[in-house]
């Protein structure tokens, strides 16, 4: 098998952004403003080309402190980004930090310790692209069970109801993708692999393991998520069914005091 890879030219690069160009001709034909996809096309090479040049530098590194650094960067704007649908943000975004950095940190040590044996641990070349798969699936989760707990709540459902419809909804996508992987797609790791020359056979192991790691990791930060703002939902609720009923008077059941009478010399 031929284990060249093959190097992509800016010129050959720009051919990719003509599916782009036809997708904005019909935003602009059909009266949808074109101006946040191109913002957001612009931060994206932006950030994908300044992030190549810190991963040079990343990489050839080997100090702990700095991948544990960029994890926390990571897992902080994961938590940030997922909240981004959904008011009152600040209110649950400890419960998206627990979700997330316990579903994806846990998840981390799986896959770095005893699936591939990193050495060391801290080695950024496999811990940072790793973690980026994680802790973006995971985010995708606890955004989905957010906005889906938020909206009902928001109808008056039982939290508890909110709760098991919002972890549903927020597996949907991740579930899709276990059925459709190998049938319908090739995913990003898998094909990036084929491309560079790894035998396919290889590359399916990977790609299991990447399938097993991004569903465990978004289904332990949604429960955990969704657990916390339950828990938080329901305690809310029971202030008013717990507060003391107002004492009746007899003058009637309003509760209105009668007005004194006027005492005569």
């Amino acid at each position: 098998m031929d284990n060249t890879i093959h190097q992509i030219g800016f010129f050959r690069l720009a051919w990719a952004f003509v599916p782009v160009a036809a997708v904005l001709a019909v935003l602009a034909r059909w009266g949808i403003g074109v101006k946040p996809t191109l913002i957001a096309l612009a931060r994206m090479v932006v950030q994908l080309i300044a992030i190549g040049y810190a991963l040079t530098f990343i990489f050839a590194g080997r100090a702990p402190w700095l991948t544990c650094a960029i994890l926390a960067v990571m897992l902080s704007a994961a938590g940030h980004i997922a909240l981004r649908p959904v008011r009152g943000r600040k209110d649950v975004y400890p419960a998206a930090m627990a979700g997330i950095g316990t579903g994806g940190l846990l998840t981390l040590c799986i896959v770095a310790g005893p699936v591939l044996g990193i050495d060391p641990w801290y080695a950024p070349r496999y811990i940072i692209p790793l973690a980026g798969m994680i802790f973006a699936t995971s985010m995708n989760a606890v955004s989905l069970g957010a906005e889906r707990f938020h909206a009902e709540i928001e109808r008056g459902t039982p939290a508890s109801t909110a709760r098991t419809t919002s972890m549903k909804a927020a597996l949907i996508p991740i579930t899709n993708s276990l059925f459709a992987v190998g049938l319908v797609s090739l995913p990003g790791m898998m094909t990036g692999q084929i491309l560079s020359g790894v035998s396919p056979l290889i590359a399916v192991r990977y790609q299991i393991m990447v399938m097993c790691m991004v569903y465990g990791s978004s289904g332990i930060a949604a429960a955990i998520f969704l657990a916390l703002v339950e828990k938080k939902a329901t305690g809310t609720r029971r202030v008013p069914i717990t507060a003391p009923p107002r004492a009746s008077t007899p003058e009637g059941r309003s509760g209105a005091r009668p007005c004194p009478r006027s005492s005569r010399p």
